[in-house]
């Protein structure tokens, strides 16, 4: 093993990340405990000049961003075939090893880490960096439960130089959005859509989009609409079914179109829920293959965690007349119609619902995970708290207008 790296004194490995080997060193200027993300570059010319320039763009990418829930970037080098980044040692595990301890979080710890995440993204976002790759791996979350947002290896950059070539896909399969697999131009909302499949993951305990190889994954984000959370995981409120549907919305232009709209609706979600007895902590040490396993450097979010908890939820997941086309299809004839009196609209036919299908927002559909057009109106079992929650999410829309 090396003993240095440029000034940093490389105290141990702690495993291996996506295109090389991590290290914990110590930085001697001013005694502080740092990790050393690294890449070998003795490869060929082209290889090494895609690999190296990657490698910098991340550096570049998280060195432009101060925030909280985003790893801070102390430094970046070379030494001889080594390129590395002087990163903060966090002090905590991946969500990857939390997840795989196969017990469900409590919902409304889960809420809590998906929206700091957003946050992160939401700032990233504003400073032009797209991170493309979010996924539990690249997430750390620290023993108090306060979350880290890591490796922009695959950021754009609206001034990137190291372009993705056309029809490139680059992300992991499970967390990649529709117009990743389609090989399109991602933006915001695409982290977005990887985010909600994140979410739905904590929530239920599977991805969302499953497949026997890589091409079914990618047929399935494509084409399936998962079954909602709470058919999985009782504990889940109607409320969070419809923010999970929101951010997983094929369609960029139905989906949240920012990650401080996903983070205000998460911890707006998050204090309607009872909290949980015990929170679960966070201090079972990461398994050796993690990127990161230990830091003194986590920061308190102070009062902006605070503003974001009593923030209102978006001004509507909905149309009215989407929300119509929604109860004809989950509440009884009796609802509809007492809807159709409040809203002064006539009930939607049949003919009307299959037309509008593809442009309107995403709706959850019953198991098995299959596309299938609509044929007639099924007045499903708890279609009266359905229609409650839609008439609530309305009253609040319209209330808040009138507020604000």
């Amino acid at each position: 093993m090396i003993t240095h790296l440029g000034r940093y004194e490389i105290v141990g490995e702690l495993g291996q990340g996506a295109m090389g080997v991590v290290y914990k060193a110590t930085d001697p200027l001013i005694d502080r405990i740092v990790a050393i993300k690294t890449i070998t570059l003795s490869l060929a010319q082209e290889e090494r000049e895609e690999y190296e320039g990657r490698f910098y763009q991340e550096a570049k990418a998280a060195g432009r961003l101060s925030h909280p829930n985003i790893v801070t970037i102390f430094d970046v080098g070379r030494s001889g075939d080594i390129a590395y980044i002087a990163m903060e040692f966090l002090q905590g595990r991946e969500l990857r090893d939390i997840l795989n301890d196969d017990q469900l979080l409590p919902v409304d710890q889960v809420a809590d880490i998906v929206a700091q995440v957003a946050q992160g993204l939401a700032y990233a976002h504003e400073h032009g960096i797209i991170h493309r790759d979010i996924k539990p791996s690249n997430i750390m979350v620290g023993r108090d439960g306060h979350v880290k947002i890591t490796d922009f290896g695959i950021a754009r950059m609206a001034s990137a130089s190291v372009r993705t070539q056309t029809g490139m896909v680059l992300g992991s399969p499970k967390y990649m959005s529709p117009e990743q697999v389609m090989g399109k131009l991602a933006d915001q909302r695409s982290d977005i859509f990887s985010l909600g499949v994140m979410l739905y993951e904590m929530l239920t305990g599977q991805a969302p989009f499953v497949g026997e190889n890589v091409n079914a994954i990618m047929y399935q984000t494509l084409n399936s609409i998962p079954q909602p959370p709470s058919t999985l995981n009782a504990a889940v409120p109607d409320m969070l079914n419809f923010i999970v549907a929101k951010a997983l919305a094929k369609d960029m232009e139905h989906r949240y179109q920012n990650a401080k709209d996903f983070a205000n609706d998460l911890r707006a979600c998050r204090e309607s829920m009872p909290r949980s007895a015990a929170p679960v902590e966070f201090a079972k040490p990461a398994s050796p293959s993690s990127l990161q396993e230990a830091s003194s450097g986590i920061v308190d979010m102070g009062d902006e965690a605070d503003s974001g908890a009593t923030m209102r939820l978006s001004p509507s997941f909905d149309s009215v007349g989407a929300t119509m086309r929604l109860a004809a299809l989950t509440a009884s004839q009796e609802e509809v119609e007492e809807l159709s009196k409040t809203f002064k609209m006539a009930r939607p036919s049949i003919e009307e619902i299959n037309r509008a299908a593809p442009q309107q927002p995403q709706v959850f559909a019953k198991p098995p995970l299959s596309v299938r057009p609509v044929t007639e109106p099924r007045p499903g079992k708890g279609g009266g708290l359905v229609l409650m929650t839609i008439i609530a999410l309305i009253l609040i829309g319209l209330i808040s207008a009138f507020l604000f």
